[in-house]
């Protein structure tokens, strides 16, 4: 029983339960607004450090980078020593770093900052490790709903704000803003979360550490690097081979020691492995739109609609008011339809918000801004039954490193996104007369890049419709939870 004594569920404190989502949805919330609030930034980070566009990139890749290795360790670690011990861990080298990133001179001493924060990334798998494994079972799927919903949000309010306060008082200020939040929320997970219950000691697997960070940091840097120095570029390609054929020695490895970092149970349940695939092609999915509506919006007429920095971040809005309400929606009705059929349904839904993009992209902002509604709504749907079939496929003991392996991949997939993104709108491009005295002509992307990646993305979410229902077994059966458990 736990402690506290009112409210139980079975072995739950359904009271803590309560207070423990308030605060981790709001972490979920803080992080993604600190986060959000950098991407308006970049242009005028780029102009007052001197440095290029290839350089800039690098303040968002270092970050992903260091958030995919860290995720996978401090998911393990969790496992082994504590869920709330590394994650308060992370949170505090996610503070460091956000504090250094603010107060930054130099290009140096901001990537160091981003790359702490990135480390700070595995906050997150573990913060839905420990609802996994603390909180009754009939309220996880409605908490995965509301910290979903957080994520866009948080992003959706993180750019117009975050653009009006780089506009008007520089783009430190936009981390000077956010420090309070960010350490309220430091002490509130210190004070009131409770350690997790279960614990898997074993000794570290440093060979399957150091293959798979060589293998995933060649992987990242090779498609961060891609859009620069083209995808046949020697060393792009020798960077992608090692990243194929370093996993592979991985994987191999992994079946012959006694203390795997992933035991091979683990890469062999469908389930699992269907969450992976699934957030790996939604998360390529997700930032290739991303960049690409950020283009759409911004880039002058006829190839865009002219809006500034923060009307464009203005125009995310209604996307975020609807996965506020589809999020936690889907989250409360899973147990009913089945997490199968709430994939497959958002995944339906998302197909026809990009096939709506895809042609009456270009009629007006009313039909841009109703087609990403529609998309957000799916992608809400289909985030919430992901995470869902992920944690109830997964024992405790390994639920950290599954929560982390599960954002391993989805940052896999958000790295390919904006590289295969930037390749296309460089390979079709059309000219736009700006000025007539004098001539002035500039190149940008054409209707057509934007056509084919929302065709490329309405793909890979008929790709993630197969995978769920070849690979997947329903983990609510009329509205029982029967977890599948590893």
């Amino acid at each position: 029983m736990r402690r506290g004594g009112v409210g139980l569920e079975g072995e739950y404190d359904v009271a803590y339960a309560w207070r423990a989502t308030a605060i981790l949805v709001t972490l979920t919330l803080v992080v993604m607004y600190t986060e959000g609030m950098l991407v308006p930034s970049l242009p005028t980070i780029q102009r007052d450090l001197n440095i290029s566009a290839a350089d800039a990139s690098w303040i968002l890749s270092i970050y992903i980078l260091m958030g995919t290795l860290s995720s996978a360790i401090m998911g393990k670690l969790g496992d082994m020593f504590g869920k709330k011990r590394m994650l308060m861990i992370t949170m505090i080298i996610y503070t460091i770093g956000a504090l250094i990133t603010g107060f930054s001179t130099s290009y140096g001493m901001l990537l160091v900052g981003r790359a702490l924060q990135g480390v700070g990334m595995a906050m997150m798998p573990l913060a839905f490790a420990l609802v996994r494994e603390e909180f009754p079972p009939r309220m996880i799927p409605q908490v995965q709903g509301l910290i979903s919903a957080m994520f866009g949000v948080g992003m959706a309010v993180s750019l117009p704000l975050g653009a009006y306060v780089s506009q008007t008082l520089g783009w430190q200020a936009t981390y000077h803003t956010v420090y309070p939040f960010i350490i309220i929320e430091d002490l509130m997970v210190y004070l009131y979360i409770r350690e997790s219950r279960v614990r898997n000691p074993q000794p570290i697997d440093w060979v399957g550490l150091f293959l798979l960070s060589v293998s995933l940091a060649s992987g990242l840097i090779a498609v961060t690097d891609a859009p620069t120095y083209g995808w046949t570029d020697p060393l792009i390609m020798s960077l992608l081979i090692l990243f194929v054929l370093g996993f592979g020695v991985f994987v191999l490895y992994e079946t012959t020691v006694d203390h795997p970092l992933v035991p091979i149970n683990l890469l062999g349940n469908r389930n699992v492995m269907a969450a992976n695939i699934g957030v790996a092609l939604a998360g390529f999915a997700l930032f290739l739109m991303a960049q690409a509506l950020t283009y759409l919006l911004e880039s002058p007429k006829p190839l865009g609609y002219d809006l500034s920095i923060l009307d464009a971040g203005i125009m995310m809005i209604p996307m975020a008011v609807v996965q506020m309400i589809t999020a936690p929606i889907a989250g409360r009705v899973i147990t009913s339809i089945g997490a199968r059929r709430l994939a497959v349904i958002g995944s339906v839904i998302a197909i026809i918000g990009l096939l709506m993009l895809t042609y009456t992209s270009f009629y007006g902002l009313s039909y841009v801004i109703g087609s990403m509604s529609v998309l957000a709504a799916g992608i809400s749907m289909v985030n919430v039954a992901v995470i869902n079939i992920l944690v109830f496929s997964v024992g405790r003991r390994n639920m950290g490193l599954a929560t982390g392996l599960n954002s391993v991949f989805r940052n896999i997939g958000g790295a390919w996104g904006p590289a295969v993104a930037g390749s296309l709108m460089s390979m079709y491009q059309a000219s736009v007369l700006i000025s007539l005295k004098p001539l002035f002509w500039i190149t940008l992307p054409a209707k057509f890049s934007y056509q084919l990646m929302f065709m490329i993305t309405t793909a890979l979410y008929i790709m993630a419709i197969v995978v769920i229902v070849t690979l997947t077994r329903e983990i609510f059966v009329k509205g029982e939870i029967r977890a599948l458990e590893v």
